[in-house]
């Protein structure tokens, strides 16, 4: 499938024309413990600060998450999110009321999905794809949010077949979500590299991203400082720009949309210059 024969889909007063170039969503992690080392706790105006600097780098989205999901990590309990919400509504709150780009929720929580659309976000990113708490589409439906599923593998010892265990699972949250009322415009898929796969199957994914479009959905590609990375260039979080910016070029040339990234302005100009290459005649055709 030609990702240009997707249709638009709106996120409150912005619409993203999928095939026409690709969107860069700036990460704010909220989370003191993050993996990366970019948690920045409960500072509001740290967190608004950086959002801003993102968008002004050229971030089309800010996406906000208040629990870690660095691999050993304690998950919080689906019913007790308060420490989550404490986290991510004030900061929901400014951003939403400041921003010119939509704002998104980083939860596989229902609860804390609906507080937060109700806050300002407009997108919900979850990582658990809704293997987690299904309810979230319900959350998503209601709303009329764009809803993105990712792949994740953590319930499961890694497997042979990568892709089509990858492909499984985003058939299985793509039939809850649309079952649930979600719009098939408003669901976007994210292969989860790193989330329960080993640094050959994450390799095997970005080379193979292409196959996703099967599903008919945009493809969002999250690989900023993961580990996949620091294995192949033995480097620590903090040193892994230049691996990063060339799997970004390499999934916009296999068919990512969407990036999820820390660092918004070098990564902007990989997608400008990307785009001028791969998706050359897109606009007006």
């Amino acid at each position: 499938m030609n990702v240009r024969t997707l249709a638009a889909t709106r996120c409150g007063a912005t619409e993203f024309r999928w095939g026409e170039r690709t969107y860069v969503m700036g990460v704010v992690n909220l989370s003191p413990d993050s993996f990366s080392g970019d948690g920045l706790g409960g500072d509001i105006e740290a967190s608004v600060a950086q959002a801003r600097r993102m968008v002004d780098e050229g971030a089309d989205i800010i996406d906000v998450g208040g629990e870690s999901t660095r691999p050993g990590t304690e998950p919080m309990s689906p019913g007790d999110y308060d420490e989550e919400l404490h986290l991510v509504i004030p900061v929901i709150e400014r951003l939403a009321a400041e921003l010119s780009v939509p704002v998104s929720i980083d939860t596989y929580k229902s609860g804390v999905a609906r507080r937060a659309v109700a806050a300002g976000a407009s997108i919900i990113n979850d990582i658990w794809g809704l293997k987690r708490d299904p309810a979230l589409a319900e959350v998503a439906a209601a709303a009329g949010t764009p809803l993105i599923l990712m792949a994740n593998q953590r319930d499961a010892p890694p497997r042979a077949g990568i892709v089509a265990g990858v492909l499984s699972d985003l058939e299985a949250g793509i039939a809850t979500a649309e079952g649930a009322g979600v719009a098939p415009e408003n669901i976007i898929v994210d292969p989860g590299i790193g989330f329960g796969k080993t640094l050959e199957q994450n390799l095997e994914l970005v080379n193979r991203l292409a196959e996703l479009k099967v599903l008919g959905k945009p493809i969002l590609l999250g690989t900023s400082r993961k580990s996949l990375i620091g294995l192949v260039l033995d480097l620590p979080p903090d040193r892994r720009l230049e691996g990063n910016l060339a799997v970004t070029a390499i999934g916009i040339a296999n068919g990512a949309d969407i990036v999820r990234v820390h660092d918004v302005r070098p990564t902007a100009l990989v997608c400008r210059m990307s785009d001028a290459i791969i998706r050359r005649g897109a606009v007006g055709d």
